[in-house]
C-alpha cells in the first residue's frame, strides 16, 4: 500500500536533492565561480553593503578608470556586487543560466563566453556613454562618471550565447527575456551598470551567432499571428514592468524614468514629509498631499499604487491570447497615458512656458503614442472574443464592487468621522470618493481636504480602492481566459462520419460524447475533438479520418489554437500521432497504457488463463449468465439495478465518477453502445460492462471496454466472467480485437530512460492508487494476456504544463466539490 512517507521518498528520489546535486556536479565552473564570489565578499567585508570605500575605488570600473589606465577593473568589477541584494540576484541568475550553459557548452567555453561578455560589455558601453555625453545629452552626462560593479552583465551575455544552442521556442523566449529585460532597465533605471549589462548581452549574442556552432534541431511550426501577439504583448508588459522596477532603484535616471509617476506612486521619505509639514504648515494642502501618499499599513496602498501597472500587465496577458477586448483596453490606456504625460511634463514639472526643459522628456511622451501606433498596425491579429455573457458578468462584477466599496467608504467613514482630521461631513466624503480609487501619487492632481488618523477610518481610506483594483484585475484575467466556443451545427454529424470511416484508436468513440467540440482540416478529411479548459485546448484522443494527415492535423490544430489564444494538448494519442507531433517540435509523455486482446486465435487454454476459466465455470455453477442489451431500451428492473450498482460504487469511493476518457451512466445511455450484464436466475444483476465500437471503413471491427461495475455482494470473478463472455461472443461475430481501454497514470516499465515529467506522473499515479486504483486495474487486465500499447500526451510548450495539468484535472473531475477534494487529500494522507 502506498504511504505518504513512501510518496515523499519517491519525490525526493526522483526530483529532490540528489538530482539537484547531480546537476550541480556537472557544472564545476558555475559552482566554483559562485563560491569564489561569496568567499571574496566575506573575506573582504563586502557584506551586506558592498566593498569598503578603499576597496571599491580599486575594483569598480568607470570611465575615469579606463581613461586613467586602470584596465584591471574591467575584470575585477565582476567579482563584487553593490550590496547583499546584488549578491543574491547574481546567485539566482548564475545558477539559472550557468548550469544549463555548462551542460550545452562545457565548462571551458562557458567561462570564456562569460569573461568575453563581461569585458566586452564594459569596453563598449562605458566609452559609448562618454562619447554621447560630449554632445551634452542630459542622461548620459549625468551617469558618465558613475561606476559599475557586478557579474550580471557577463551572465546575461552567457545566456544570450546559450540561446543559440536551444530549440526555436526556448531560443526565442530566452532572447526576449534577456534582451527586453536589459533594455527596460536601461530605459527606466538608466544606470551605467544597466547600459553595460545590455551591451554585454549583445556581445554574448554575437558570440553565439558567429563563434558557437548551431546544433541540428527541428523547427517549430509556429503561427506568425501568434508571434506578433507575443511580441506586442511583451512590449506592452515592458512599459508596465519598467516603472515598477524603478521603484526598487535608488537612482531612476533612464530616458523613460519619468513614466514611473504615471504608473506607480513612489513613496516619499521622511525628509520630504518633514519639509512639507514643518512647524506651522501641518494643515496646508502640500502637507496633506505628501502625508496622504505615505498613509496606510502598506498592503492596500501598495496595491493601489501600482494598480495602473498591474492593469497593463493583465492587458498584456490578454494581448498574448489575441483578445480584441484587451487590444481596445491597451489602446485607450496608452492614449490616456500619452495625454497624461503631456499634461504632466508641460504642466506640473515645467510650468507653462519653459518648453526647452520639456525636450529631454520627449521620449516618455512619445512612447505611449508609439505603442498606440503598434497596436493599430497589428489590430488584425487580435480577433479572439469571449462569450457576451463574460463581458456582462465583468461589468456586473465591477459595478457591484464599486457600489459595495463606495458604500463602505461613505458609510463607515461617516460613522467613524471622528477619526478624520479635520472632521468631514457627508458632502466632503462624497467629493473625496473618486480619489480613493486612484493611486496615492495622483493625489497631486487634487486637493486633500481631510486625512484619517486611525481606527476604521484609515482602513476604508486605504482599502476602498485596493479592493476594487483586485476585483478589476481578477475579472479581466478571467475574461481573457474564456473564449467564445467555435460552433458548427453540422460538426457532430461530420465528426461522427469521420470516426466511423477511420477512428484511429480504440478511444475514438469517446469523441462523440457531450462536451467535445470539433476542429476540421480545410477539406474536412480529418478532425480533432477537443474541449477548452483554462485556456488549454485538450483533445479526446487523436485525429479522426485519414491517417496520412496526422502531421497536417497537428500543425493545423496548433495554428488554430494560436489564433484563439489557447495552448494545444493532444491527450491519449497513439505512438503514430505522437511521432507526428514530435516531428513538429512538440514533446510527449506517456499518460496511459492501452490493453488490446486479439480475438482471432483467442482460446482460454493453458495455465495463464486459469483465473478466467475459473470465473466462467463458477458463473455456470451459480446459474449466472451473460446477456447483451441496450441500456436505453433495458427493462426498468434491470436499469434500476445498474444505476444502483453504479451509485454503490461511487459511494464506496467517496469521490465523483471521473469523466473525460472514462464513461459513466450518461455515456451508457447510447444505443450504439453495447451493454453486457451478468444476471442470475432471479434476474439479479451482479455486474455490468459497456463496450464502445471501434470503426474502420464504416464497420465495427473492434470494441472498447468502458463502463465496468460489479455489485458489492455479487460473486467473485464477475468482472473476469463478463470480459471473457464478451470476448467469446464478439469473436463469433467477427470482431478482430477487444480493447480493455487505457489505464490512466499507469504504464509498463519498458526499461527506457524517462523524463522528469514522466517520473512526476508515475508518482502521481502511485499516490492516487488508494483512491482510484489505476495500477491495480492494469494488473487485473494482465489476466487476459493483452498486447500493451502506450498512449501519450503531446504538447508544444513545456512552460504550459501547469495549466495543462489543471485542464486535465478539470476534465476528469469537472464536478469535484470542496468536500470531496478534502476527502481525497485525507485519503492520500492516510495511505
Amino acid at each position: 500500500m502506498t504511504t505518504l512517507a513512501g510518496w515523499r521518498h519517491s519525490v525526493d528520489r526522483y526530483l529532490g536533492p540528489t538530482r539537484a546535486l547531480a546537476a550541480l556536479r556537472r557544472a564545476p565552473f558555475t559552482i566554483g565561480l559562485l563560491g569564489l564570489l561569496w568567499l571574496t565578499a566575506i573575506v573582504t567585508g563586502s557584506l551586506p553593503a558592498g566593498p569598503p570605500d578603499n576597496l571599491f575605488d580599486v575594483v569598480a570600473v568607470s570611465w575615469d578608470d579606463l581613461a586613467g589606465g586602470r584596465l584591471w577593473t574591467v575584470v575585477t568589477n565582476g567579482m563584487w556586487c553593490f550590496d547583499l541584494t546584488g549578491y543574491l540576484a547574481t546567485t539566482v541568475l548564475l545558477l539559472g543560466i550557468g548550469v544549463p550553459a555548462e551542460r550545452r557548452l562545457g565548462a571551458g567555453r562557458s567561462m570564456l563566453v562569460l569573461l568575453a561578455s563581461q569585458v566586452g560589455g564594459v569596453l563598449v558601453a562605458i566609452p559609448l556613454v562618454w562619447l554621447v555625453s560630449l554632445t551634452g545629452e542630459p542622461w548620459t552626462s549625468e551617469i558618465v562618471a558613475d561606476t559599475t560593479l557586478g557579474l550580471s552583465p557577463g551572465i546575461v551575455g552567457l545566456g544570450l550565447a546559450l540561446s543559440g544552442q536551444l530549440g526555436a521556442m526556448w531560443r526565442r523566449r530566452l532572447r526576449l527575456f534577456l534582451l527586453v529585460g536589459a533594455a527596460v532597465m536601461v530605459l527606466y533605471s538608466g544606470t551605467v551598470q544597466d547600459v553595460v549589462r545590455l551591451f554585454a548581452g549583445l556581445v554574448g549574442l554575437v558570440i553565439g551567432l558567429t563563434v558557437l556552432g548551431r546544433p541540428v534541431r527541428v523547427a517549430i511550426n509556429a503561427s506568425s499571428r501568434s508571434e506578433t501577439r507575443v511580441l506586442t504583448a511583451l512590449l506592452v508588459a515592458a512599459t508596465a514592468l519598467g516603472p515598477v522596477a524603478t521603484l526598487f532603484s535608488k537612482t531612476a535616471n533612464g530616458p523613460l524614468g519619468l513614466l514611473q509617476y504615471m504608473f506607480a506612486s513612489p513613496a516619499l521619505d521622511a525628509g520630504d514629509v518633514a519639509e512639507y509639514c514643518a512647524n506651522g504648515l501641518q494643515d496646508t494642502v502640500n502637507c496633506r498631499v505628501v502625508t496622504a501618499e505615505t498613509l496606510g499599513t502598506g498592503i492596500g496602498s501598495a496595491i493601489t499604487s501600482i494598480g495602473p501597472a498591474l492593469l497593463l500587465l493583465a492587458v498584456a496577458e490578454g494581448l498574448r491570447r489575441g483578445r480584441r477586448f484587451a487590444w481596445w483596453l491597451a489602446l485607450v490606456f496608452n492614449l490616456m497615458l500619452g495625454l497624461g504625460c503631456v499634461a504632466f511634463v508641460t504642466g506640473y514639472l515645467y510650468g507653462e512656458t519653459n518648453f526647452s526643459d520639456v525636450i529631454p522628456n520627449i521620449a516618455p511622451i512619445v512612447l505611449p503614442f508609439a505603442v498606440c501606433g503598434l497596436l493599430l498596425g497589428t489590430r488584425r491579429v487580435f480577433t479572439v472574443t469571449a462569450p457576451k455573457r463574460t463581458y456582462r458578468r465583468l461589468a456586473a462584477g465591477l459595478l457591484v464592487a464599486f457600489v459595495l466599496t463606495s458604500a463602505a467608504y461613505i458609510g463607515i467613514g461617516y460613522l467613524d468621522r471622528a477619526h478624520f482630521k479635520p472632521m468631514p461631513d457627508l458632502t466632503l466624503l462624497l467629493t473625496d470618493l473618486p480619489s480613493r480609487y486612484l493611486p496615492p501619487g495622483y493625489a497631486l492632481l487634487t486637493d486633500i481636504d481631510f486625512l484619517p488618523t486611525g481606527s476604521l477610518a484609515i482602513l476604508v481610506w486605504e482599502y476602498t480602492g485596493a479592493v476594487f483594483w483586485v476585483v478589476l484585475l481578477i475579472g479581466l484575467l478571467i475574461s481573457f481566459w474564456r473564449a467564445k466556443p467555435v460552433q458548427d451545427a453540422e460538426a457532430t454529424v461530420a465528426a461522427r462520419k469521420l470516426m466511423e470511416h477511420n477512428g484511429g484508436s480504440s478511444l475514438a468513440y469517446m469523441t462523440t460524447w457531450p462536451g467535445n467540440q470539433y476542429w476540421f482540416t480545410p477539406c474536412r478529411q480529418a478532425a480533432l475533438a477537443y474541449r477548452v479548459s483554462a485556456t488549454v485546448a485538450l483533445t479526446t484522443g487523436g485525429p479522426l479520418g485519414d491517417p496520412d494527415l496526422h502531421r497536417d492535423v497537428v500543425a493545423g490544430f496548433q495554428r488554430f489554437c494560436a489564433d484563439n489564444g489557447w495552448t494545444p494538448c493532444l491527450y491519449s494519442v497513439t505512438d503514430r500521432v505522437r511521432d507526428a507531433a514530435v516531428g513538429l517540435g512538440w514533446r510527449a509523455v506517456q499518460v496511459a497504457e492501452d490493453t488490446v486482446v486479439a480475438l482471432a486465435d483467442l482460446e482460454f487454454t493453458g495455465k495463464k488463463w486459469q483465473d478466467v476459466r475459473t470465473a466462467l465455470n463458477k458463473a455456470g455453477k451459480e446459474g449466472i449468465a451473460a446477456e447483451w442489451l441496450s441500456y436505453p431500451d433495458a427493462p426498468l428492473a434491470i436499469s434500476d439495478q445498474v444505476r444502483a450498482i453504479s451509485e454503490e460504487w461511487v459511494a464506496d469511493k467517496g469521490m465523483p465518477e471521473m469523466g473525460f476518457t472514462l464513461g459513466g451512466l450518461d455515456e451508457l445511455d447510447d444505443r450504439s453502445v453495447r451493454c453486457l450484464i451478468a444476471v442470475d436466475a432471479d434476474r439479479t444483476v451482479h455486474g455490468v460492462t459497456s463496450w464502445l465500437p471501434v470503426f474502420e471503413d464504416g464497420e465495427a471491427v473492434g470494441w472498447t471496454l468502458d463502463f465496468m461495475r460489479r455489485r458489492g455482494a455479487g460473486f467473485r470473478g464477475v468482472t473476469e466472467f463478463m470480459i471473457a463472455s464478451a470476448a467469446l461472443t464478439l469473436k463469433e461475430e467477427g470482431a478482430r480485437f477487444l480493447s480493455l481501454s487505457g489505464a490512466p497514470l499507469a504504464r509498463l516499465d519498458r526499461g527506457e530512460e524517462v523524463s522528469s515529467l514522466q517520473r512526476i506522473l508515475d508518482i502521481t499515479g502511485k499516490a492516487l492508487e488508494p483512491v482510484y486504483g489505476f495500477r491495480s486495474l492494469l494488473s487485473f487486465k494482465a489476466k487476459f494476456q493483452p498486447e500493451y500499447r502506450p498512449l501519450f500526451m503531446a504538447y508544444p510548450d513545456s512552460s504550459a504544463l501547469p495549466s495543462i495539468g489543471n485542464a486535465i484535472g478539470r476534465a476528469y473531475l469537472p464536478h469535484l466539490t470542496a468536500r470531496q477534494g478534502l476527502r481525497l487529500v485525507t485519503k492520500l494522507l492516510k495511505n
